[in-house]
C-alpha cells in the first residue's frame, strides 16, 4: 500500500521531478520531491523595471503593491512552491522550518480568492496552536487583507466569549483560531462552517506536541463539503503523517531546503554550573546589550527567575501560560522592541512566536528532549543571521545533557563556569572543545535512574496494589494558559498519590512551584524514609 501511495502523480512538473525511494521521510501520501532553493527570508529588493516575482506566481497587482510597501518584494522558497499550487485550489503539505514565510504561502492565494463572506459563515479558517501565534498570523496577514476589504479576526482564549461571538455574528471572512476556543464558539452556534471553502493547519507538529490533534479533527470532522486543506509544518511524521492521509485529498508535498552554505550561523555552548551559580551566570550572559531569550520549564520558575534577576540589577519580564493575554502581549511587545532587553519564557515561546534580533537563547532549564531544544533554540538565528545557544548545565543533569547533545549532534562539550567568568560576557570569543558524539554511551534501556528525579530518594509504591502510580492520562492536563486546550508536561504541575511515590517530580521540581512535599512513610519502619 505504501508503495502504491508514493506513485507520481499528473501533478508533478517536470522541472521539479525526482525519483523517490521507500526510505524518504514525505507522508504516505502523493508528494511533490524536495526543491532546494536559496534562502529569502529576508526581504529583498527586485530589480527596477522587472515583472514583480509575486505577480509571477499569481498574485493580483494591489496585493503585491501592499506588500513592496511593506518592504517584501521577493517571495521565500516555501512561498514559491506553494502559492501557485494553492491558488489552483489543491491541497498542499508544505514543510518549512519556522520563519520561512508560511504565513503569506497560506494567506496570499486565501485573500486573493476571497469574496464576501456571509454573517457567521466565513469562508477560511485557519488553526493554530497559540495565542500568540493567533495574533501574529492576523497582525502579517492584515496588512495586506485591507487592499481587498477582506475581514480577518483572530478568537482564542484568555479574551471575552461574548465579544468574539459578536465579531463572527457580525461577518468574517478569515477566522484565526486555537482548536480549544473555536470548538467553544461552535458550540455556542457562534459561527458556522458550511461555507468554508479553505482550512489551514499551521504548526501541526507543534499541535501533536501539545496534543491539541483530537480537537482539531473534530473541527475537521465537521467540515463535510468539498473544500481545500493546506497543512504546513516543520515534521511530516507520526501524528502529523496520519493527519494528512486522513484529511488531505492528493496533496502536493513541498519542503523548502536552505542550501547548508546558506544556513544561519548558530553557535552552541554548553555551561556546566553548580545550582548556587546558576542564577549569577544566567545574569552575567544576560547582563550585555544583548537581547536575550531564557527559557525554563514551569510557571512558577519563570516567575522567580525574574525576581532573582531583579536581585541581581538585571529587569527582566516574564512570558507563560499562567498570565493574562493582555499582559502576555506586553511583554512580548516590549521584548520585540527592546525596551525590555530580557525575556523569561516557558516553552510557550519556543515555537510560532517570531521575534527579529534575538541574540542569545539561554536554555536556563534543560529541555525535556531534543525537538524543544531545536525549537527553544530557533528563536535565534532567523533569516540568516547569527546567534548563540547557551544551555545551563548542573552535574545531576549531565547524562541527560550529553544524550540530548548527539541527538542533536551538537559537539561542542560542556565548560564548567562560575559567575564572574570574563568568557561569559562574550561568547562568540572563545571556542569550546568538541567531543565525538559516536563515543558517547547510549542510553540505558534496563530499569535504572529516570531522567529529572532525585534518584537517591526514589521510593517504591505502597499503593495501588503495588503498581507504579498513575500518569496523566490524554485528558487529564491542566490546560495551557489562554486557548482553552489541554498543555504539555512542562506547563502542567503532577497529581499527587496517596501512600505512593511522587514519580513524575524531584525536589528541585516541588521547590520550583513553591511546594514542599513530604515522603510517605516506611512501610517497614514506621518512620519516614528521608
Amino acid at each position: 500500500m505504501g508503495l502504491a501511495l508514493l506513485q507520481p502523480t499528473t501533478r508533478w512538473r517536470s522541472n521539479f521531478l525526482l525519483t523517490l525511494n521507500n526510505k524518504t521521510a514525505a507522508p504516505a501520501t502523493a508528494v511533490r520531491p524536495t526543491t532546494t532553493l536559496p534562502d529569502a527570508a529576508a526581504p529583498r529588493r527586485a530589480t527596477p523595471g522587472a515583472p514583480s516575482p509575486f505577480a509571477a506566481l499569481g498574485i493580483s497587482g494591489p496585493l503585491v503593491n501592499a506588500l513592496a510597501k511593506g518592504g517584501i518584494t521577493e517571495p521565500t522558497p516555501v512561498q514559491s512552491m506553494t502559492i501557485p499550487d494553492a491558488l489552483n485550489n489543491l491541497d498542499v503539505c508544505g514543510k518549512a522550518r519556522t520563519g520561512s514565510g508560511k504565513t503569506l504561502a497560506f494567506g496570499l492565494p486565501i485573500i486573493e480568492r476571497m469574496t464576501k463572506s456571509q454573517p457567521k459563515r466565513p469562508q477560511a479558517l485557519v488553526l493554530v496552536p497559540t495565542r500568540e501565534l493567533a495574533s501574529q498570523v492576523a497582525r502579517s496577514l492584515g496588512l495586506v487583507a485591507t487592499v481587498r476589504g477582506v475581514r480577518i479576526t483572530a478568537v482564542y482564549g484568555g479574551m471575552s466569549l461574548n465579544r468574539q461571538s459578536d465579531v463572527l455574528r457580525a461577518g468574517i471572512d478569515i477566522v484565526i483560531a486555537t482548536p480549544g476556543r473555536l470548538n467553544d464558539l461552535l458550540q455556542r452556534a457562534a459561527l458556522d462552517l458550511t461555507a468554508i471553502k479553505t482550512v489551514v493547519i499551521d504548526e501541526a507538529d507543534q499541535m501533536a506536541d501539545l496534543g491539541f490533534l483530537p480537537q482539531v479533527e473534530q473541527i475537521l470532522r465537521r467540515i463535510q463539503h468539498e473544500h481545500q486543506t493546506l497543512l504546513f509544518s516543520a515534521t511530516l511524521d507520526g501524528a502529523v503523517d496520519a493527519l494528512v492521509r486522513r484529511y488531505q485529498k492528493d496533496p502536493v508535498f513541498h519542503e523548502a531546503v536552505t542550501p547548508e552554505e546558506e544556513e544561519p550561523t548558530m553557535l552552541h555552548r554548553f555551561i556546566g554550573v553548580s545550582e548556587e551559580e546558576k542564577v549569577g551566570v544566567a545574569a552575567d550572559i544576560a547582563s550585555g546589550p544583548n537581547r536575550t531569550l531564557l527559557f525554563v520549564r514551569t510557571q512558577r520558575g519563570a516567575e522567580r527567575l525574574v525576581k532573582q534577576l531583579a536581585v541581581k540589577g538585571l529587569e527582566a519580564g516574564a512570558l507563560h501560560g499562567g498570565m493574562s493575554q493582555p499582559k502576555r502581549e506586553r511583554a512580548l511587545a516590549a521584548f520585540s522592541r527592546g525596551t525590555m532587553p530580557v525575556l523569561v519564557a516557558t516553552n510557550i515561546a519556543a515555537r510560532g512566536i517570531h521575534v527579529d534580533g534575538v541574540d542569545i537563547v539561554v536554555h536556563h532549564d534543560p529541555p525535556e528532549d531534543t525537538k524543544t531544544y531545536l525549537h527553544r533554540s530557533g528563536r535565534t538565528a532567523r533569516a540568516g543571521a547569527s546567534g548563540i545557544v547557551v544551555t545551563l548545565v548542573a552535574p545531576e543533569q549531565m547524562r541527560d545533557v550529553n544524550i540530548l547533545r548527539r541527538e542533536a549532534k551538537v559537539s561542542e562539550a560542556v565548560v564548567p563556569m562560575s559567575a564572574g567568568d570574563a568568557r561569559l560576557g562574550d561568547l562568540a570569543g572563545w571556542t569550546p572543545p568538541t567531543e565525538d558524539l559516536s563515543a558517547m554511551r547510549e542510553p540505558r534501556l534496563a530499569p535504572g535512574p529516570r531522567p529529572g528525579m532525585n534518584n537517591a530518594r526514589r521510593h517504591v509504591p505502597t499503593g495501588n496494589n503495588g503498581q507504579p502510580p498513575r500518569r496523566f492520562g490524554p485528558g487529564n492536563a491542566n490546560r495551557l494558559a489562554g486557548n482553552g486546550e489541554r498543555g504539555p508536561a512542562s506547563e502542567r504541575a503532577p497529581r499527587v498519590e496517596r501512600g505512593a511515590a511522587v514519580y513524575a517530580s524531584s525536589p528541585a521540581d516541588r521547590s520550583e512551584r513553591g511546594e514542599q512535599r513530604r515522603a510517605p512513610r516506611h512501610a517497614a519502619w514506621g518512620r519516614r524514609s528521608d
